[in-house]
């Protein structure tokens, strides 16, 4: 039994962090490590002022705590990582032997984001399947419509008359293939290899044709992340759809400096949906652009919605519904003057 409680402590989600009097770190479990974004070896000897130095309270009540002896605890408290970054965290401090305290934080942001992901799955799903049983509906008729204007053309006399019947012909295939995009990626993926710095560098030298070198284009490329399984030409497809649009909308915008940057980066201990990955390929298509309107951000990815007039507002519900198929999503964070679309891929099996 005495071997069981560290492995308890260092297999627990919630961020462990041992304070000595002097309220230094002297223990971090692994969930503080990611949490904290840092080794047990960085967080030794540090003080907890550096995770509390906007809120000189915090630390006030940590003093408290060991002082009077009782547990306390705050949610959606403002904290700090080691590196900076602000966390929102539910924590609380309990007293231990010697005068020691155990900080025990859960990461809040991670539970929103779970909520988010999880709304954002299930809205786009039922937009999805709504738009293919539409597209479905349309599909029946046209070909009635395009079979009898076939017939109608074996039957006129006139080449003139006939050229009302290929436009038939024609408009009805235009609308087909309309359709045949709103209902999505229509074949499963076919599973391989894939270097996903590969399928970037494809999109990248597309999207410099399109562009003729007034974008520039960036690479911020991190060279570990492994290859994984999956459908190249698919992935190829969403994220051209997603870096055609920021190039457009540069262009749209006349953005002075326009660029496009392509960065990747692997990130532990991921949920997406419901489920947590221990490593996860993150893929950023970023341009400096005007940004997205507010009240287009939380649909953008659903069929039909466009910014641009010319647009038919498929590429980007296209895309979501490929990563979907690779048991991953795509995130959008937008201001002006800056667009992040984020793909997340698990690189586990």
């Amino acid at each position: 039994m005495e071997n069981t409680y560290p492995q308890l402590i260092e297999n627990l989600t919630s961020a462990i962090l041992v304070l000595d009097r002097s309220r230094q770190v002297v223990f971090a479990n692994p969930s503080a490590e990611v949490l904290f974004e840092a080794s047990q070896k960085r967080l030794q000897g540090i003080s907890a002022e550096m995770f509390f130095s906007k809120d000189r309270e915090e630390l006030e009540l940590l003093h408290i705590v060991a002082k009077t002896g009782h547990r306390f605890s705050k949610r959606e408290a403002n904290m700090l990582t080691l590196t900076g970054q602000p966390i929102i965290t539910d924590y609380s401090v309990s007293p231990m032997a010697n005068g020691f305290l155990l900080l025990e934080a859960s990461p809040r942001d991670r539970v929103l984001r779970i909520e988010r992901e999880e709304e954002l799955l299930t809205r786009h799903a039922s937009a999805s399947g709504l738009i293919r049983g539409l597209a479905h509906e349309i599909k029946n008729p046209l070909g009635g419509i395009r079979g009898a204007a076939q017939l109608l053309e074996r039957e006129l006399p006139e080449e003139e008359l006939k050229e009302f019947t290929r436009i038939i012909i024609d408009e009805a295939d235009r609308l087909r293939n309309l359709v045949d995009r709103m209902m999505g990626p229509y074949r499963k993926p076919k599973i391989s290899e894939v270097n996903i710095h590969a399928v970037l560098e494809h999109v990248r030298s597309l999207l410099d044709v399109e562009a003729q070198g007034s974008v520039q284009l960036i690479r911020d490329y991190d060279p570990s992340l492994p290859e994984f399984d999956g459908d190249y030409e698919q992935l190829i497809q969403a994220v051209l759809n997603i870096g055609s649009n920021a190039y457009q909308a540069l262009s749209m915008a006349q953005t002075e400096n326009p660029c496009i940057t392509l960065r990747t980066r692997a990130l532990r201990r991921i949920t997406l949906g419901t489920e947590q990955h221990r490593l996860v390929c993150s893929v950023e298509i970023i341009d400096n652009g005007p940004g997205i309107p507010a009240e287009l951000i939380d649909t953008v990815f659903f069929p039909m919605v466009t910014g641009r007039a010319e647009g038919t507002g498929l590429g980007l519900s296209i895309a979501q519904s490929i990563v979907n198929q690779h048991a991953g999503l795509i995130e959008c964070h937008s201001v002006p003057g800056r667009t992040c679309f984020q793909i997340l891929i698990p690189l586990e099996s």
